[in-house]
């Protein structure tokens, strides 16, 4: 079945002095059918995160722009991405003061299915018609003692190490990488790649809800101005990617 693409991406600083996120939908240089989305949430001193972030943005853009669909392996792609970004992330520390680091999210859309991989916890959401089929797992601590039992989601909110990383872009160790997918898509499906500033203050439900009802660029507006209402003089920078599969 023929289907069209609705698409956003937004940031908003937060209540930060900077914007150390980023992110990016980019189309195939010579395939109208396959884009890619890519997010990144850096961390650092000075300019350090930002600096980190977009480095996975470059790595993006450059590897796609090279990558052949039809005759290269999407999972590869996407482990070149993140491992790459990672190599030039721990290369800076000797061109700036800075100790940058970042988590990355990269998703590659094509006729039929989505494919995505990950460092971190910025995640990548899957919806179908407003109901969550799938959210990537958080590199964390507190990822980890919910995958162990050790505590739920809502102690997981306001747990004291709630921002610490398990794995990470720029780190010594060398980065873990989560892979999934979407094998059949359909009218309805929607993918949101999301830093922790948004789904850290914003239900999976509601996600669900907004992203179902509205359009993509409505669906942004509403979840930031949600996030920021709730940062409470605190908040994070917030960014996102939405991708929607609509009907013809």
């Amino acid at each position: 079945m023929p289907f069209a693409i609705d698409t956003c991406c937004a940031m908003q600083i937060g209540d930060r002095h900077e914007q150390q996120d980023r992110v990016a939908i980019l189309p195939h240089p010579t395939r109208s059918d396959c884009l890619l989305a890519v997010l990144a949430d850096g961390m650092g001193g000075h300019t350090g995160g930002a600096i980190a972030a977009q480095q996975v943005i470059l790595k993006a853009k450059q590897n796609f722009s090279e990558f052949q669909p039809s005759g290269e392996a999407t999972q590869e792609f996407l482990r070149s991405v993140i491992d790459e970004a990672h190599v030039v992330i721990k290369l800076t520390r000797f061109t700036s003061e800075a100790d940058p680091h970042s988590t990355a999210v990269v998703m590659v859309l094509r006729p039929g299915h989505a494919d995505w991989a990950h460092c971190g916890d910025s995640r990548l959401y899957h919806f179908r018609r407003g109901k969550m089929v799938s959210h990537t797992p958080d590199h964390s601590l507190v990822g980890e003692l919910i995958r162990t039992n050790r505590i739920t989601e809502e102690m997981a909110l306001h747990h004291p190490q709630r921002n610490l990383l398990l794995s990470c872009l720029g780190a010594e160790k060398e980065p873990r990488i989560d892979y999934g997918g979407a094998p059949e898509l359909e009218p309805g499906d929607c993918f949101l790649l999301c830093s922790d500033g948004l789904w850290g203050l914003v239900g999976d439900e509601e996600l669900g809800n907004t992203l179902h009802e509205l359009d993509a660029r409505a669906a942004a507006r509403v979840l930031i101005n949600a996030a920021r209402s709730r940062g409470e003089g605190c908040g994070d920078n917030i960014s996102l990617a939405i991708v929607k599969i609509m009907p013809t």
